[in-house]
């Protein structure tokens, strides 16, 4: 666990971290939509910044007993006038305020999008979680959620995986809580273990969420899927999922990657050797079934589908103009700078941008809230077929306004979300 020295109010270059990259360009994507739709300028303001935002620091001791670190952590709710607020918690040593704050937002106008009664949040702890062991990453955990504690509840704020952790650091996370209180409490998060009241279906949701609307963006744009290629930046769970139902749906895998290395053949990967390979090797750097090429000249490789399923910040000004793909489905957050996206506008690429296009993961996150607060279960056709209804539907309205007012993909889906968060602001009026 690496030692945190700098405070966390600023970088290292000195700036406070609300100067992040990531939030500014999630404050610039609002203040462009905003423009577009003349939202009033109270509310804009309003929307500009988190209405709540906690940073903490706190002991994390090692296997050996003696060592001692300070690590930190953050969890920001962005809008309370939806609901509870949701989203989820990632451990990742490049968490910062500014980071988690975006992603806060970005959550509030998915959220809202779906029409799920959520404000959006998250929350993140500053560490490689690589470098833990299990109990390590369990007193971590524990001693996290005590810090945040009475910042969530099921009917106030409700954790859920994201970078770095899973159904594992959930279930960790329900317990501690549910030790507090004095009798489970599976409504706290979501994403966790079937068996203490997950959902079936939300492992791969964010995956399958991308591509319904890939199929959607498809038929829309005249692509036959059996005929089509793809390439996934990421393969991680949302882009093992989504390169995995791509290829049910009869589409091409010519590319792949991961933090070591991408891997491109042109006449198609088969997903079952890679998933072994990784099995038994931990990364895809050494696959023999390709050639391989860095994430970077992954994005660039000749293909009809891209889907960016990593980190943000991975097509901007300097590579947009190279990119071959007819469709951009973006399974992470932020993959895109608003400079690109104006290249891509006018190279003619479709862009599924990311809070339509990775809005799987909270739908059905949403389902299990659902079905821990109603003390039932749905099937697993149940989920799907409710899941792909609310995707699609959300993917219709976004084209509509997109066709109707003359937009992009990403201005049209943001207003949707802003004007559904700024009614409701306006409805319930200001207190006091």
């Amino acid at each position: 666990m690496p030692s945190i020295i700098r405070p966390f109010d600023q970088d290292v270059d000195g700036h406070t971290e609300w100067d992040g990259p990531m939030f500014k360009l999630a404050q610039r994507q609002f203040l462009n939509a905003a423009k577009v739709m003349d939202l009033d300028e109270n509310v804009r303001d309003r929307l500009l910044f988190p209405q709540r935002s906690l940073m903490v620091s706190f002991p994390c001791r090692r296997d050996e007993y003696d060592e001692v670190e300070t690590v930190f952590g953050y969890r920001v709710q962005h809008v309370l006038t939806m609901g509870p607020t949701k989203g989820g918690i990632r451990y990742h040593e490049d968490v910062s305020l500014g980071e988690v704050s975006a992603l806060a937002m970005w959550m509030t106008w998915k959220c809202a999008l779906m029409e799920l009664p959520f404000g959006g949040a998250k929350g993140g702890i500053r560490i490689d979680p690589s470098k833990l062991s299990r109990h390590e990453l369990q007193r971590m955990t524990r001693r996290f959620t005590m810090e945040i504690i009475d910042m969530i509840g099921p009917d106030r704020d409700i954790p859920a995986p994201d970078l770095g952790t899973n159904e594992q650091v959930m279930a960790w996370i329900m317990d501690t809580y549910s030790q507090q209180v004095g009798h489970a409490v599976p409504e706290i998060v979501t994403g966790k273990p079937v068996v203490l009241g997950g959902s079936l279906g939300r492992t791969e949701a964010t995956g399958r969420g991308l591509i319904y609307l890939v199929c959607e963006a498809a038929n829309h744009l005249g692509i036959d899927l059996k005929h089509s290629t793809a390439v996934v930046q990421g393969f991680g769970n949302v882009g093992s999922n989504a390169a995995r139902f791509l290829a049910e749906n009869g589409t091409k895998i010519v590319g792949v990657s991961d933090v070591s290395t991408g891997i491109h053949n042109p006449k198609g990967l088969e997903l079952n050797s890679l998933h072994e390979y990784l099995d038994q090797h931990g990364v895809l750097k050494g696959f023999p079934g390709g050639q391989e090429v860095t994430n970077s000249e992954l994005l660039e490789l000749d293909c009809d589908i891209l889907a960016p399923c990593a980190l943000q910040n991975q097509i901007s000004a300097h590579n947009a103009g190279r990119l071959k793909c007819k469709l951009l489905a973006e399974g992470a957050n932020g993959p895109t700078s608003l400079e690109a996206d104006q290249i891509l506008q006018d190279n003619g690429v479709f862009v599924l941008p990311d809070i339509l296009g990775n809005a799987g993961g909270v739908t059905v996150s949403y389902f299990e809230w659902v079905q821990d607060t109603q003390n039932f279960t749905w099937t697993l056709e149940e989920i799907n077929n409710r899941l792909h209804k609310i995707m699609v539907g959300a993917f219709q309205r976004t084209l509509l306004r997109s066709q109707r007012d003359k937009l992009d993909m990403r201005t049209a889906a943001l207003i949707e979300g802003i004007e559904r968060v700024a009614k409701a602001k306006l409805l319930r009026g200001l207190f006091p």
